[in-house]
């Protein structure tokens, strides 16, 4: 049924704080989404102050593994989720959540913590601790099921900003504890460095110069208005890159709606689909600039990456992105105020604001992460 790097033995009462904390992570994919490089990054920093973590997840079209490697004291264990030909959203919501509650079920009681990293690992393995990365608002009815439940049933709940965890006092009167994301600012400042010129330069010889989103096309990372932007720009000396997007959603009428506007628009977006793990920092370090137009975001993790290696930032003007990454980045509201940033960053690039944006990234690390939800965890059992 599951791939299982190690099992962990059930632990008898009587759990006192000087023993490592067995916790269990889940998430819905393998794939490089931001609650999964969360997991995994979480899991790994935790595993380096002496606890003992699981991640469990579902792998989804074949998969055994996550999209990257993982420290080996961590372990995995992934639950396979065969495609089914035509399935629509409703259901494959309602089967991921029943095959990865089954298989977890027979597991549960090996761990002190069980903590969801998303509305399906957070129905299927509830009760548990949920971390809210960010809101949505869904139209298919078991999706819009599956988000409110994930709301309300958690014992407790974590956020990646103080934004999201006022919508979560506004919506549902639901305090939550905020605990920043991570970031490995040292892997994307060294593709900036010497040491990564060559990556940087295959890229540049590939590309030329370009602003890069990264997340796919999709209706959350405002990719209509991107292109809208870059249309106004109405520049050939700089392209348009957009890397990875690999979801469980269908967005392809959004895609097919932002390919023709590109098209009548004559930008000629470049799409990479997902990048290999190892090459994604040099692609970030050789943008010219960072486009980061999303119209719902937690944190930002992808815009903290970019900081990390030097790009200019442009954001949507969202209170989530002001909260995280004021004085670091150019705000825009509208398409044309997003192109008037981009062309301004692009030739008049601030070296303050980039040293800010460095200084900010490397604050910003996994090892604090852990300790915090170390603390966290603490409470809960006690």
């Amino acid at each position: 049924m599951v791939n299982v790097r190690r099992r962990l033995p059930a632990r008898s009462a009587g759990w006192v704080a000087a023993e490592p904390v067995r916790i269990a992570l889940l998430t819905y994919s393998t794939k490089p989404r931001g609650g999964v490089v969360h997991a995994l990054a979480l899991a790994e920093a935790l595993v380096e102050l002496g606890e003992q973590v699981t991640v469990w997840t579902l792998g989804r079209g074949g998969d055994g593994g996550f999209f990257r490697a993982v420290d080996p004291r961590v372990s995995v264990v992934v639950v396979p989720f065969p495609d089914l030909s035509g399935e629509d959203v409703g259901p494959r919501v309602l089967r991921s959540i029943s095959l990865l509650r089954k298989a977890f079920a027979e597991e549960r009681d090996a761990y002190d913590v069980v903590h969801a990293q998303d509305c399906i690992s957070a129905n299927a393995a509830e009760p548990c601790l949920r971390t809210v990365h960010h809101l949505e608002q869904f139209r298919t009815p078991e999706l819009a099921a599956c988000h409110e439940r994930a709301i309300t049933a958690p014992r407790r709940h974590v956020c990646v900003s103080a934004a999201v965890a006022g919508e979560l006092r506004a919506g549902w009167g639901i305090e939550a504890t905020v605990i920043p994301n991570g970031v490995d600012a040292g892997r994307f400042a060294a593709a900036a460095g010497p040491e990564g010129l060559a990556e940087r330069a295959g890229w540049r010889d590939r590309l030329g110069r370009y602003v890069l989103a990264v997340g796919g096309i999709e209706p959350r990372k405002g990719t209509f208005e991107l292109v809208e932007a870059m249309a106004l720009l109405d520049r050939d000396d700089v392209r348009l890159v957009i890397a990875g997007g690999q979801t469980l959603f269908d967005y392809r009428d959004y895609r097919d709606a932002v390919l023709a506007l590109a098209a009548r628009s004559g930008v000629e977006p470049v799409l990479l689909g997902p990048v290999p793990d190892p090459e994604l920092p040099a692609l970030v370090a050789a943008a010219d600039v960072f486009a980061f137009p999303s119209t719902k975001e937690g944190f930002g993790l992808a815009a903290m990456e970019a900081l990390a290696a030097g790009v200019p930032l442009v954001a949507s003007d969202l209170p989530v992105l002001r909260e995280i990454f004021a004085g670091a980045a150019l705000f825009s509201g509208n398409p044309g105020e997003l192109a008037a940033m981009i062309d301004r960053a692009l030739d008049h690039p601030d070296p303050d604001r980039r040293t800010r944006g460095r200084e900010l990234a490397a604050r910003h690390t996994w090892a604090a992460a852990a300790r915090a939800h170390r603390a966290f965890y603490r409470r809960v059992i006690g």
